[in-house]
Parts: structure tokens; sequence; C-alpha cells
């Protein structure tokens, strides 16, 4: 329906339709009531408001697949006891819970420090920061598709029209104006679309958060890696310290005539065999102050931390119950968002079959001459409105459709698969825990008992009442414990920060152990407060 006046009649122009979330039948005939009232025949509507109705219902309410939440985590036991007479769980944390500066629980200055500066210059946090700046611009885009759109245009037309009787000469025509339009979103594919595009954003922004706590994580347990592979590497050094103490002394009493010449190369080589172990872990230790560099944007040459001693604390880390980790995994989060942006676009394509509406609008000036095209005699106006419907389309708005629905499934498909992933995750740490403690309990003995064997072998080794053969394998029996209880003192740390990134961010509960790791040992862990399973 088309209404002109004057010279000219502006062009009607389309644009792009959407579709609403499951749109209610009633606010879509409120819509509708003025445009009803200037019909003159209310039967012609019956067709229309069918149509609407129907579009209302095309989708589905976006719902979220249903996912199987266990009660507790099997892992989760005790650590002070073997029974499964309690479980370890924990109050559900809120949605919005803050994650807090888990890190902090460390007490380690350094570790603080190295965080900081990758939340400032890691380049893995500013790629996802700016992937969140282009979804955020493509939601402002998908917003301005509900807009009326305006224009200003001109032009210069030069023409000639043929007649059989008498020729014509050319003619000219300018013209300058305004155009509008506006697309009516009476089938919601619009908003369709611009809940997808604000579903995708805040996907990004969830990726973004899930970023940042990889960054963190991997900064803490590099760092952490570090400063055992010092430990480590102290060690070794005293052990090759010990081990050329026996060499001297192996030299003097082969100077004596007290033991043969074999005797001074086996010692000999296990000094250098020791040195050997040392220049290895100097080797892994440069790999991972390397790796903390790029973890914080900069250059490993100009990047570097002092070797320090150990004394890093080991924080008691309380676990949740299952749902609490779907509500606090950022990953899960962006998985989530991903299922409604796919479910949005679904609808968006099954609005296909229903017509688009718009409105258009234009008004201006035309004139053959250049000095008479402003004057008001020359103006020119049009309104109008612009439905079109395809009939026939060789199938694309089936394959349209078929097409998002393959999407909906597949981000179904990966938000369960993201979702166990983050139950085994949790019980992967939290069992890691549990067994890992058992272990040091078990090397620590180990240790003791090492040290005693060594202690009693030196000094009966020094009063030439055993073979150096003897001595040997004493030290290398205490040095292979110490340096395992070390290793799974270093599993401890890396477990306990793997577990907080599983948890989706540290707790506001979460505590460092106030004594040091020299002291608190590799045994001094807890993963939550035992709870028995009457509730009591």
């Amino acid at each position: 329906m088309t209404h002109t006046h004057a010279r000219s009649s502006s062009a009607p122009s389309t644009m792009d339709t959407t579709m609403n979330r499951a749109t209610q039948a009633r606010p879509i005939f409120d819509r509708l009531q003025p445009f009803a009232l200037s019909l003159s025949k209310r039967r012609t509507l019956v067709p229309l408001l069918a149509a609407l109705v129907l579009a209302g219902c095309a989708t589905a309410p976006a719902e979220l697949p249903a996912i199987p939440t266990p009660v507790r985590f099997k892992e989760a036991l005790s650590v002070t006891q073997t029974t499964t007479e309690g479980r370890w769980t924990e109050a559900a944390a809120a949605e919005a819970q803050p994650r807090g500066e888990w890190w902090k629980a460390f007490q380690d200055p350094v570790l603080d420090a190295l965080v900081a500066q990758a939340a400032e210059s890691n380049t893995s946090l500013q790629q996802a920061a700016a992937r969140v700046r282009q979804a955020r611009a493509l939601l402002r885009n998908a917003e301005a598709d509900r807009s009326p759109q305006i224009g200003l245009g001109g032009g210069a037309t030069r023409q000639r029209g043929l007649d059989r009787n008498q020729s014509t000469q050319p003619s000219t025509l300018l013209n300058a104006g305004l155009s509008a339009s506006w697309e009516l979103d009476l089938f919601g594919r619009l908003s369709r679309l611009q809940d997808a595009a604000a579903l995708d954003a805040q996907a990004r922004e969830a990726i973004l958060q899930s970023t940042r706590l990889m960054v963190q994580a991997e900064v803490a347990q590099t760092y952490l890696a570090l400063r055992a592979a010092d430990e480590e590497r102290a060690l070794v050094r005293d052990g090759v310290a010990a081990y050329r103490d026996t060499l001297r002394l192996t030299q003097r009493r082969e100077q004596a005539g007290d033991v043969a010449a074999l005797d001074v190369a086996r010692m000999q080589a296990e000094v250098s065999a020791n040195e050997s172990e040392a220049l290895a872990l100097d080797r892994r230790r440069a790999e991972l102050e390397h790796a903390l560099a790029v973890l914080v944007g900069r250059a490993p040459a100009d990047f570097g931390i002092g070797v320090d001693r150990w004394q890093t604390a080991l924080p008691v880390m309380p676990a949740g119950v299952p749902s609490t980790v779907l509500l606090r995994r950022p990953d899960v989060a962006a998985a989530q968002a991903a299922v409604l942006a796919a479910q949005a676009r679904v609808g968006a394509a099954q609005a296909a079959y229903f017509p688009d509406i718009a409105l258009t609008a234009g008004g201006g000036f035309a004139s053959p001459e250049l000095g008479d095209l402003f004057k008001w005699s020359a103006r020119s106006w049009g309104v109008g409105a612009l439905l079109s419907l395809p009939l026939l389309d060789g199938g694309r708005r089936a394959a349209g459709v078929e097409q998002a629905s393959g999407v909906l499934d597949e981000a179904v498909a990966a938000y369960r698969a993201q979702s166990l992933d983050a139950f085994r995750e949790v019980e992967d740490q939290l069992s890691g825990l549990r067994l890992l403690q058992q272990q040091a309990a078990a090397q620590a003995t180990a240790v003791e008992a090492a040290a005693r064997a060594l202690q009693l072998s030196d000094t009966r080794y020094r009063n030439g009442y055993i073979s150096q053969l003897d001595l040997l394998d004493a030290r290398r029996s205490e040095l292979r414990n110490r340096r395992q209880a070390l290793q799974v003192r270093s599993a401890q740390y890396q477990a306990t920060v793997a577990l907080v990134r599983a948890l989706g961010g540290g707790w506001g509960a979460l505590q460092a152990d106030v004594q040091s790791s020299k002291v608190a040992g590799p045994t001094d862990i807890a993963v939550a407060a035992p709870v028995k399973k009457d509730g009591s």
C-alpha cells in the first residue's frame, strides 16, 4: 500500500527480519490492534493473526538439557580415615559468588606479583578480551537492525524518450532527500538474532573468565614447579657434596692401602652422575623460568627469578558439591550460553517461513534545474508498506532450519560433555590429593628409615666394617627417597591448583596452612570438612 504526491515517490526498501523468544499471543494482538482498526474488513485479518499466533509458538522457550548431577563426589573421602562412613561436602555457593584471589592462599609474594603481571600482559587474556569486544560489537549491530533506518541521498539522471511521431529532447532530473525504513518485527526473527548475539557475547565473557582462571592456574603451577626444581637442585647438590666427601675419604684410604683403586673409580662415577642430575635440573629450571616469562607477557631474556628455598604454604582446599561446580565453572557457563544462542538461531530460521513486513517513507526535492531543486514547488514525498514472502525457494528455508537444529544438537552435546568433564576433573583432583596424602605419609616413613640406614652405614664404613658398595647403596637409597618425597610434595601443590581450576576458582573459605612447607611437609593437606551420610 503506497501513497505518493508531487513528482516522485520514495523507493521502498527492506531490512533483515528477526524472531522473539517464544512470544505470547496476547502481546502480538495488542501490537496489531491499531493496524487492524485501519482496515475496512476485519475478516481479512483472521489468517494474518492466526499466522502471528503460530509464529509465537514457532520455537519453544529456551531450556538447558538436564545434566545428571551426583549427590556427592565419590573421591572426596576423609583424609583422616580410610572408611566410607563420612563423605566430604560443602554448602552450595551462590551463582555469582566471587572466585577471589585464591593464589594468595599460598602466601608467596613472588607468586602474587607474577599473577598480577599476567593479568596485565598475558597474550591469551588479551586475545580473549578482544573477542569479547568483537562479540559486543556484533550485539550492537543486531540491535541496530531492529531500529528505524534513516538515510540522506541525492542524484542526477540524464534521459531521453523515444516517440514514433516526433523526436524528444534529452532531459535532466536532479533529486535530493531523506529516506526512512523500519522493519516490523512481528514474527520475532530480528529479536531472536539479537538474543543470539547477546548470548554469544555472554559466552565470550565466560570464556574470558575461563581464560583468566587458566592463566592464573598455569602461572601458579609453573611457579610452584620452579620452586620444586630449586628444592630438588639443592637436594642433589647436597648429595654431590656428600659424595665428594666420601670420594676424598676413599682416596685417602687408597693411599693408605686400605681399599683398591676400583673403589675410588666407583665413587668418582657417583659424583659425576649426580653432577649430571644437577645439570639436568638446571635445564629444567631454565625452561620453567622461560615459560613463566611468556605467561606474564615478557621475553625470557628480560625476565628472571632468583633461586630460593621452597617456603610456600600448602593451603587447605574445600570442595563444593557437584551442582556448585556447574554454577562456578566459566567454561560450563559458556557452553550454556552457546546452547541458548543456538536455540535462538533455530527460531530465527523458522521465522523465515513468515512474511517480512517493512514500513518505508521518503521525502525531498526533484527538479530538472539545479536552481529550482530546493524550491517548495519541487518537493516530493512518499510512504508505503512492503510485504514479501518467498513461495518457492528450492528448500532453502528448510535447509536453514535443519542446519540451525544441527548446530543446536551439537551445542547440547558439547554442554553435556563440558559438564561431565567438570565432574571428572574434580574427582581426579580429589582422588589425587587423597592418595597423594597417603603416599606422602608412606614416603615420609621411608625417608626416616633411609636416613637412619645411611647414618649407620657411614659410621660402619669409616670404621671398616662394610664395603664401599654397601655405603653407596645406602646413600643412593637415602637420596632417592628424599627426592621422591619432594616430588610427592610438588604433586600435592600441583593437584591443589588443579582442584582450584576444576572448581572454577577459589572459595572465600580458602585458607593457607599457617605452617611453612618445611614444617608442614607433604602430609598436611585437607579437602573439606567431613559430614556423615545422615547429615550429622
